[in-house]
């Protein structure tokens, strides 16, 4: 009897082989076992089974012979299991827990937990709960389908909940019980920590703390929800394994490569290949899986050492037979493309035995990355009728658009797959394909298409909006980005570090320090500021804005530190002027904790260099990069271009240039140019310039703005027209940027009625047009027509900004304009939101100082809401020194707050000297000249210099070293005798020295500017004289030419430090107020 009851539990085990079924199977065999007198029974179900309603059978090994039965309860048990075992449908769920009401069944224990498997097959966890519920009896098997069913639901909390009351019911879990929970603990990530350590904890309590399969599960929980922490615990649950075997290793092996350390994966890997010659177990194809995704993830490992293990792996796998196997070709085809290396992808994926949706994914981001975005496209499009596509697949082919090298296709082909996904209606379920889209159109330029789909989307996730936020701050729209980032903290959606780093990007961009100070603290709420890739973002955005002190104040309190923290910190530093030595010193302490260092860091340290005018750091830089073996990076050649050409090593620019050849970039160009130019040699960047045209380079609006710049600090005019034509020829005429500087430069170089002209020709003017314009016509003494400008400005709808009011002052200031001066600095504040400066005041003050104004003067300097500095105080001290000793006071004031903030400054000293000789206290200025010998300062000679066709022409007063001295003195004589002639009297308190008479005006004869003036008229030419000066003219010598355009009636155009004066027929543009 015994036997035919093993033999009807034998044929119920094939009925349930795994899980909770499993559990029914046993709890059956006890059923029917425990008692005896049900034994009859059991044959008589072993016959029905084995006759399917024929003849009696006989039973051999017993000798017994059974009638044939009626159908009995049993035999309805195993229809119902026969039937429903397999049941993924909900009318066959319904019908079963019909059927089991119909028959009377609902008390069957058995049955009942059937009936609850079938609902989780079926997803119906609320009637599966329901049925629960209404279980008068319940059993371990019961709790572990209720378990199951949640965790396969994805009902992770509930299936925790449930793991507790199970164990508050007094019910001791089994192994699938347990199993479930921990696998509910797992899908919760860090979430889940503190339900798994209370589980283990509980049991570590029960005979289970030993068993091999429950250590494996929690091995792979540890690994899954406890970060760093996690891993250890993890470790120590295998540890503790006596009798591991190979789900124990690959479940470790698993753990490591989640985490990216690929040399604990590997030493494990070692360690089980040894113990696996012990116990004969072999690695598997989730071992070798495990293994190269610990590659592809480490964090560690180096590019060339990644590629290596990679390598070194296939060969073994190809030794062991699981090449062909999906899982670790799939692992293979995605790791070898994760490093770049699509080809040997590419070679894996075609001799795959089989290919699935997992393998074409990492082949397509493997492409993706290296922005091979068309032949991504191709391999998708091959393999979709060959493969199941998956939700990655869409997600991957849409990131492929967006590295076409024509983005405008990308953008059409994107909206192509878009259309099809919503026809088919996966878009609608699969979120993350939708925010793919927006990614898509966001790099391909279309960003109002991102933002229309994004508010059509019925369900937004944090990465929903984080990749808003981030397409908007890609595509200049920071203050949209900023207000998106406010709309997602108003749905209680939780900012991600994806989301700070955008919005702090937008920040920077907008120069918002208040909102990234937000940001910031948002940040430290969410804990996100430990971030390093957040902290980072913080770094650039208080960079960005010049808040240096909160910049340092977060790198000190930053936990860890990438290259990127090095890089930003040391870039921060090398861009603010007044702590660029602390580059430097952060550029050592990153040698020194061994960080190596990359092109970014060569380039910002060189900027350091360059703004420290440091040769040396610069050459020992120039030696670290040639350590590196980066020379032949175009980007740091460049870099120390520039920075050689700003410390005045133009030969080491040279060398460097010449070696670059095909390297050379506009910015290679570029830096050549600015350096000839920074160390004036215009001539030598002239070169550069057509040497470009030479070799077929085009000329972009960067290259035509420095040198036209050039052109207009030296006042080259013919250079600066060469220029001129050489952007006509390249369609650069009008462009906004290039426009600007040439009607900067031709202001520049005394044509104004050139830069006017121009200036009216261009069809897009910005406020920089503008505002070199305004200033262009206050220079050259045409105060009213700076004012009408200013007035046309503001009609055509242009904002002026505080650069246009120093323009508008100064054209007020060289024209006599109080009152109005007075009403324009008031509307600064009142219409424009703008703060005065420092260099408003200044313009300020100088009009009272010219307009005689010496008390308003003095008032308008005391009641200043900012301090003075050194230049109120320098145009305070030239205003006294036009006031013919009447200020002395008020000029030894200025004098001795300028000489305690510069006392090696020469230009104090000469204006105090000044200031004392318009009053003739020559033993004051005697000691002036004296207190500037002591101090040791360097005074700037007065110089004047003409371009002719056959080069510059210099001059120094009574400079006698000239070719054409002879020639010049004597024109000097001749128009001296002509000017006495016509009533010019010498106006001796000029000259700066105690002479006699005579000397004195001698001495005012041989200034440089009239020497630069007579070499002219020696020359045959009736073009106006153009002499440009370093310092201001004296007014002598401005009188002197008014009455020499008159005698040779020829337009003189004298540009001094201060303005231009147009002189013709005996008049002055400035109309004498200068």
């Amino acid at each position: 009897m015994f036997n035919v009851a093993s033999s009807t539990n034998r044929r119920l085990c094939k009925y349930f082989t795994s899980g909770p079924a499993f559990c029914s199977l046993i709890e059956a065999s006890v059923i029917h076992s425990s008692s005896r007198s049900q034994s009859p029974i059991f044959a008589t179900f072993d016959h029905y089974k084995t006759t399917q309603d024929k003849t009696l059978t006989h039973n051999e090994p017993t000798g017994f012979y059974f009638p044939k039965p009626e159908i009995s309860l049993y035999e309805k048990y195993d229809f119902f299991i026969e039937k429903y075992r397999f049941s993924c449908s909900s009318f066959d769920s319904e019908h079963l827990h019909l059927e089991i009401i119909k028959k009377g069944l609902v008390n069957h224990l058995f049955l009942c937990n059937t009936l609850i498997n079938v609902y989780v097959r079926n997803a119906d966890l609320v009637s599966a709960n329901k049925v629960f519920d209404e279980m008068p009896d319940k059993n371990l098997v019961t709790w572990a389908c209720l378990i199951s069913g949640y965790t396969q639901n994805e009902m992770p909390y509930d299936a925790c909940a449930s793991f507790g009351r199970m164990v508050s019911s007094g019910f001791i879990p089994n192994h699938y019980a347990i199993g479930s929970s921990l696998r509910a603990c797992q899908s919760l990530g860090v979430d889940g920590l503190r339900h798994g350590m209370q589980i283990h904890g509980f049991i570590s309590k029960t005979p289970h703390t030993f068993d091999v399969v429950v250590c494996n599960v929690l091995i792979s929980m540890y690994g899954s929800c406890g970060g760093s922490e996690g891993t250890n615990y993890a470790r120590l649950v295998f540890d503790r394994i006596d009798n591991k075997n190979s789900i124990s290793w690959n479940s470790i092996i698993s753990v490591y490569s989640q985490r990216g350390d690929a040399g604990s994966a590997f030493g494990l890997f070692s360690s089980m290949q040894k113990e696996g010659m012990r116990f004969s177990f072999k690695p598997t194809e989730y071992t070798f899986g495990s293994l190269i995704a610990a590659v592809s993830t480490a964090t560690s490992s180096c590019f060339d050492n990644g590629q290596l293990l990679l390598e070194q792996m296939l060969a073994k796998i190809e030794k062991s037979g699981f090449l062909e196997d999906l899982y670790v070709g799939s692992a293979l085809v995605s790791g070898f493309a994760k490093f770049g290396l699509v080809d040997t992808a590419n070679k894996i994926f075609q001799h795959m035995g089989a290919r699935n949706a997992v393998s074409m994914n990492g082949l397509i981001v493997g492409l993706v990355k290296l922005k091979r975005g068309e032949e991504a496209v191709e391999v998708f499009m091959k393999m979709r009728n060959l493969v199941k596509i998956n939700s990655d697949s869409f997600v991957a082919l849409l990131s492929a658009f967006a590295e076409f090298s024509c983005l405008e296709d990308g953008k059409r082909r994107g909206k192509e797959v878009h259309a099809n996904l919503m026809r088919t209606g996966i878009i609608d379920s699969k979120i993350t394909i939708g925010n793919s889209l927006i990614n898509v159109y966001a790099k391909c330029g279309a960003i109002e298409d991102a933002c229309s789909f994004f508010k059509l989307m019925s369900f937004k996730d944090s990465v929903s909006w984080s990749s808003m936020i981030s397409g908007l701050d890609q595509n200049d729209r920071f203050e949209d980005a900023l207000l998106s980032f406010c709309a997602m903290k108003r749905t209680g959606l939780m900012p991600s570090n994806f989301t700070l780093i955008s919005a702090l990007s937008s920040c920077g961009s907008l120069g918002w320090i208040w909102m990234g100070e937000q940001i910031h603290c948002e940040g430290i709420k969410l804990g996100l500021d430990l971030d390093v890739s957040v902290s980072n973002s913080l770094l650039a955005v208080y960079a960005d804005t010049g808040c240096i002190t909160e910049c340092r104040k977060v790198f000190s309190l930053m936990p860890q530190y990438d290259q990127v923290s090095w890089n930003t910190i040391i870039g921060a530093f090398s861009d603010s002027e007044s702590s660029t030595i602390e580059a430097v010193e952060y550029f050592k302490e990153m040698i020194q904790v061994g960080w190596i260092l990359n092109s970014i860091t060569f380039i910002n340290i060189l900027a350091a260099a360059a703004s420290l005018s440091h040769f040396g750091l610069a050459h020992q830089v120039h030696a670290l990069v040639l350590k590196y073996r980066l020379m032949d990076d175009s980007a740091i050649e460049n870099a120390l271009l520039s920075c050689y050409g700003k410390v005045g090593a133009m030969n080491d620019c040279e060398n460097i240039f010449s070696r670059m050849l095909e390297r050379r970039d506009d910015v290679s160009w570029n830096s050549m140019i600015s350096g000839y130019i920074h160390n004036e040699l215009l001539s030598k960047a002239m070169e550069i310039v057509w040497l470009m045209l030479h070799n077929g380079q085009r000329l972009d609006r960067f290259t035509f703005a420095t040198v036209l710049s050039a052109c207009a600090s030296v006042a080259t005019l013919e250079r600066g027209m060469e220029v001129h034509s050489c952007a006509i020829r390249a369609c650069l005429e009008y462009d906004v940027v290039i426009g600007s500087a040439l009607v900067d430069m031709y202001a520049k170089c005394g044509r104004i009625d050139y830069a006017s002209r121009f200036f009216m020709l261009m069809p897009v003017r910005n406020v920089y047009s503008w505002n070199t314009m305004i200033s262009g016509y206050a220079r050259h003494g045409h105060g009213n027509k700076a004012l009408e400008l200013f007035s046309q400005m503001k009609l055509e709808g242009q904002a002026p900004d505080n650069v246009t009011f120093i323009g508008v002052l100064s054209a007020c200031s060289h024209v006599g304009l109080v009152n109005q001066a007075f009403d324009h600095l008031e509307s600064m504040t009142k219409m424009y939101g703008l703060t005065p400066r420092i260099e408003h005041f200044s313009c300020v003050v100088d009009l009272l100082g010219r307009a005689g104004e010496f008390g308003k003067m003095e008032d308008f300097v005391n009641r200043m809401p900012i301090s003075p500095n050194v230049l109120i105080w320098r145009t305070v001290l030239g205003a006294c020194g036009r006031a013919n000793g009447r200020m002395a006071d008020l000029g030894r004031r200025a004098a001795q707050m300028l000489l305690e903030l510069e006392p090696q400054n020469a230009v104090n000293y000469v204006l105090l000297a000044n200031m004392y000789a318009s009053g003739e206290k020559w033993e004051d200025v005697a000691e002036a000249r004296c207190a500037l010998k002591e101090a040791a300062a360097k005074k700037e000679a007065g110089c004047s210099w003409v371009t002719m066709k056959d080069g510059i022409h210099v001059f120094i007063a009574g400079d006698k070293s000239h070719p054409d001295t002879e020639a010049i003195y004597g024109k000097l004589k001749e128009l001296h005798k002509k000017m006495k002639d016509a009533g010019y009297m010498p106006q001796i308190r000029y000259a700066l020295y105690d002479l006699e008479l005579e000397n004195k005006e001698e001495l005012l004869s041989y200034h440089s500017e009239r020497l630069a003036v007579a070499f002219v008229l020696i020359r045959t030419s009736e073009l106006p004289i153009r002499i440009m000066k370093n310092l201001r003219v004296c007014g002598d010598c401005h009188s002197a030419f008014k009455y020499i355009s008159e005698i040779v009636g020829r337009q003189i155009i004298l540009r001094d430090s201060n303005r231009f004066h147009h002189f013709m027929d005996g008049k002055c543009s400035c109309n004498d107020y200068w």
